[in-house]
């Protein structure tokens, strides 16, 4: 698959993300922003479990001994669904979104430039600061016209 595919398959994976936070909020409204993150990730067990069964190549039982800190992505992962569920109703989609997003960069450049978890290190430079610049500017613009 050539990067271009790759390319496509994350925008078209962030779409899904993006209308995701908006039916999560409906369904925290609900039934409950712990139990709408709750259901959230049972069905998305039940139907990875499922994609599991049929097509898994790894195996499973790794997963006891790899180290803890690995398996912390899940906790990471119910706080994304939490959040979401309780910012979009207060801020909108689109703000939300940015928001995420905007945390997600600047956490990634902190990974980059440290090379952490095992990332190839690529230097914070000019250019990354002024698109982080432009993002927060992006942000401010889209937060102040929903407020």
């Amino acid at each position: 698959m050539t990067q271009f595919w790759f390319f496509l398959l994350t925008i078209v994976g962030g779409a899904i993300w993006g209308a995701q936070a908006s039916i999560n909020s409906a369904l925290g409204k609900k039934i409950g922003t712990l139990e709408g993150a709750f259901v959230n990730f049972a069905v998305g067990t039940l139907i990875l479990a499922i994609i599991v069964l049929f097509f898994g190549r790894g195996n499973l039982l790794q997963a006891v001994t790899v180290p803890k800190w690995q398996l912390v992505g899940g906790l990471m992962g119910a706080a994304v669904i939490f959040t979401t569920i309780i910012s979009v109703p207060r801020i909108g989609a689109a703000s939300m979104l940015l928001a995420m997003i905007s945390g997600q960069i600047v956490i990634s450049m902190i990974i980059d430039h440290f090379g952490f978890f095992g990332v190839p290190r690529i230097a914070f430079d000019w250019q990354r600061l002024l698109a982080l610049l432009l993002m927060s500017g992006s942000l401010f613009l889209i937060f102040r016209s929903s407020i």
